[in-house]
């Protein structure tokens, strides 16, 4: 299994990635809304993890535009767009 990681602090970030290796998942970081929606557009992930509020362009936005190209993509947010 696959998973993206877009969360701007990093001890927070480093956490989660290490939480999730540790079970033997390959996990994938960004530290920014820009390079985490490059990745999460290029990339095959399972799993993406997305902060809201990022620097560059928000998680809001990168869900959004994630969910224009892929209709699979879900949303576990009650204040998730596009629900």
């Amino acid at each position: 299994m696959r998973v993206l990681i877009v969360e701007d602090e990093q001890r927070l970030a480093e956490n989660i990635v290490a939480a999730l290796r540790e079970v033997g998942l390959a996990v994938d970081h960004a530290s920014d809304g820009e390079t985490g929606s490059h990745l999460a557009e290029q990339g095959v992930y399972d799993a993406i993890v997305l902060d809201l509020m990022l620097p560059g362009k928000s998680g809001q936005r990168i869900l959004h535009d994630l969910r224009r190209q892929r209709d699979t993509l879900a949303c576990f947010d009650p204040d998730c767009p596009g629900r």
